[in-house]
């Protein structure tokens, strides 16, 4: 019986042998594995990270592109405001040079003496205020024309921007 115990002594031998042998490729494909594992895991984390950077970076673009568009709103509408009331203290003068020289024709008016010396009078007023108001209307359309020309360049230069900017990657 003592052969027995060496025989068994053998073949555990040769079956942990044998065991050795094939954990030795196993274990190399279980390293390569795990190495081209980590590589992946290493390619996408770089590709995630290059995307999340370019993301990140259009967002911060587009967010100071919108500000810019704010800016350009806001500076409009103080100009409008500005300008508006510019247009109304004209408005307002025209107004008030109208009515003075209405009282002064009805002051003339009042101190006449003959029917021919009135319709003189009325015929003077009706013609210098039709004269004036003509005169003034120009302005005021001058005036309300820059006003739209002002008002309307920090939006127009956004606008602009907006197709310089936005144009290239779709000319690319």
């Amino acid at each position: 019986m003592a052969s027995k115990p060496t025989e068994s002594k053998k073949a555990i031998a040769l079956v942990a042998s044998t065991a050795a042998q094939a954990a030795a490729p196993a274990q190399k494909f279980m390293e390569d594995g795990a190495q081209t594992a980590r590589k992946a895991m290493e390619s996408g984390m770089e590709q995630v990270t290059k995307q999340t950077e370019t993301f990140m970076k259009a967002a911060e673009e587009a967010a100071e592109f919108g500000r810019g568009n704010v800016e350009a709103v806001t500076k409009s509408a103080q100009l409008f405001a500005v300008g508006f009331q510019d247009i109304g203290k004209q408005v307002f003068a025209v107004t008030q040079a109208l009515t003075d020289h209405a009282l002064e024709s009805a002051k003339a008016l009042a101190a006449v003496k003959s029917l021919k010396e009135a319709a003189d009078i009325q015929a003077a007023f009706a013609k210098a205020s039709l004269e004036r108001s003509m005169s003034e209307a120009a302005k005021l359309q001058e005036a309300t024309f820059k006003l739209a020309e002002t008002v309307s360049a920090p939006i127009t230069a956004r606008y602009t921007l907006a197709v310089e900017k936005f144009a290239k990657p779709l000319a690319a």
